[in-house]
């Protein structure tokens, strides 16, 4: 019989300082990501979306159709359209950053309703899927402008032609 050896195991130190005070780095990190998105997002809505909804608002009157745009600042922004002639809301198009996001990968809520006493129907989704987050503030306020006609028109088309 081969002689027994002895088997040492030897355990990798370790440092738990090292692991504490890198997690606190990733933590800060982290934080500091959410910061800049913030700021991200608010240059986002000062300088594309509050354009393209001033401009929609303008198009929109000529219609004798009243418009808004509401902002909370470092969460969202609403641009809500009314009923023709009324001043009940029909329509709300909200653009909004997720809550600890680290980039600006938006979120965009549609609330519409078919008649001043309905209830509002709502869909969620993401903001002009397909667009990468970096290229959020390269947008041109036409090109979200766009995008809240379309969804607006489609809603539109929808409620006329669905039966009650």
């Amino acid at each position: 019989m081969p002689p027994t050896e002895s088997v040492e195991f030897e355990m990798d130190k370790v440092d738990w300082k090292k692991d504490l005070a890198s997690h606190f780095e990733n933590v800060r990190v982290i934080e500091l990501c959410q910061a800049e998105t913030v700021a991200q997002f608010d240059q986002f809505c000062e300088f594309i979306a509050e354009p393209a909804f001033e401009a929609l608002t303008d198009e929109l009157g000529q219609y004798r159709i009243r418009s808004e745009h509401v902002k909370h600042k470092g969460r969202s922004i609403r641009f809500s359209v009314c009923f023709p002639g009324l001043k009940d809301e029909q329509f709300h198009y909200r653009i909004s950053l997720p809550k600890n996001a680290v980039e600006l990968r938006l979120k965009l809520q549609i609330k519409a309703r078919r008649t001043p006493k309905a209830e509002y129907q709502t869909t969620d989704e993401d903001f002009m899927p397909g667009l990468f987050p970096f290229k959020v503030l390269r947008m041109d306020k036409d090109e979200v402008v766009a995008d809240v006609v379309r969804h607006f028109t489609t809603y539109c088309y929808a409620a006329l032609t669905t039966p009650d």
